[in-house]
């Protein structure tokens, strides 16, 4: 078991840059595949990021690539998602994931635990 908390989200203006935390508990965070999802309102959730056990691995949506970041800090079991370039596309509520399995899958139905989410806002 594994609870995760996102922190970091909130307004930002287009073009600016934000970063999401997610702080994990209970098991340590080093053993999961970590993840980022989001939904915009009113559509599916979507993969935004992975990250591999050792954070020497990642993935990314190809609508955030060049400008979002995941990294890890497995002493701290903390994950990130650094977001630049922001754009009012990228509003959405953000969450966090982990899986068990070492395979950096992009789909949600791959991913055991997840957050609760926090929203970012992106005004134009």
């Amino acid at each position: 078991q594994v609870q995760l908390v996102e922190s970091g989200g909130g307004l930002v203006q287009a073009g600016g840059s934000q970063r999401l935390s997610c702080a994990a508990s209970g098991r340590t965070a080093s053993t999961f595949v970590m993840a980022w999802f989001r939904q915009p309102p009113g559509k599916e959730r979507e993969f935004v990021a992975v990250i591999s056990r050792s954070g020497g691995a990642t993935n990314y949506a190809d609508s955030v690539k060049g400008r979002f970041t995941i990294s890890r800090d497995n002493a701290n079991d903390t994950v990130y998602l650094q977001m630049n370039s922001l754009q009012p596309e990228d509003a959405a509520v953000y969450y966090c994931a982990a899986r068990s399995l070492s395979i950096l899958t992009v789909g949600h139905n791959g991913y055991n635990y997840w957050g609760q989410g926090t929203q970012l806002t992106v005004s134009s």
